[in-house]
């Protein structure tokens, strides 16, 4: 019996993990971080829609206001523009300070009190916009503190199943997989229309016409 827990974020990475998990799992546990981002109306409407689509175990729904509060992105703090994508291969401003640890903790809080076994997270390294907390790496370090810091029978493992993949491929695979790619959010600026000029509405427009897969969702501007 593997019992799961799935970071899921309303977006694209994060719907095609969900999808995998539950092939490879017998009980699954989304769990859900709203920071206060700009369009987080529009990812909590997206999870909620995936919510019933998948219809896991049990649902956890976490606000973490801090983040906005510490700032230090331009997806939480309004004064910070969030600039169109460039090739520049800097870390964006769109980067949330060390994000994905702040996840991973409350989901490995959660993992160690209904005993799961597996942690699933979204994260993209190769075909990304360059965000340190993605790398592989990175999540082995966590597992290993994680192992470090709860009971001794407590065993909970980070799998990042489309780590090494590219933008294409996870589309071709959420393709193969049937996952409801209309309940998932890309864009950083609007809770209504994709800007498609943002980073991430780039690398997801790319990323279906690639894979010659028409996006089901609609934009202002198309790439």
């Amino acid at each position: 019996m593997i019992k799961s827990i799935v970071l899921v974020s309303g977006g694209m990475d994060s719907l095609v993990t969900a999808a995998i998990a539950g092939q490879e799992s017998d009980e699954l546990y989304f769990l859900h971080l709203n920071y206060h981002q700009r369009t987080y109306k529009k990812e909590q409407e997206c999870f909620h829609k995936l919510v019933e689509f998948y219809n896991p175990s049990d649902v956890l729904e976490i606000e973490v206001d801090y983040l906005k509060k510490i700032g230090g992105s331009s997806l939480t703090d309004e004064s910070m523009e969030i600039k169109d994508h460039d090739h520049t291969g800097e870390v964006p401003s769109s980067y949330v300070p060390f994000r994905n640890a702040h996840l991973l903790a409350i989901a490995t809080s959660w993992g160690e009190v209904i005993k799961a076994d597996r942690i699933y997270i979204g994260a993209v390294e190769e075909d990304s916009s360059g965000y340190p907390d993605c790398w592989e790496s990175f999540f082995k370090a966590m597992e290993r503190s994680i192992s470090l810091g709860t009971k001794a029978e407590t065993v909970l493992e980070i799998r990042t199943p489309v780590i090494h993949m590219t933008k294409a491929g996870i589309v071709e695979l959420g393709n193969r997989l049937k996952v409801p790619f209309q309940y998932s959010w890309s864009c950083y600026r609007n809770n209504d229309l994709a800007c498609g000029t943002c980073d991430s509405c780039v690398l997801r427009i790319r990323a279906f016409e690639l894979a010659g897969i028409v996006d089901p969702i609609p934009y202002e501007v198309n790439k």
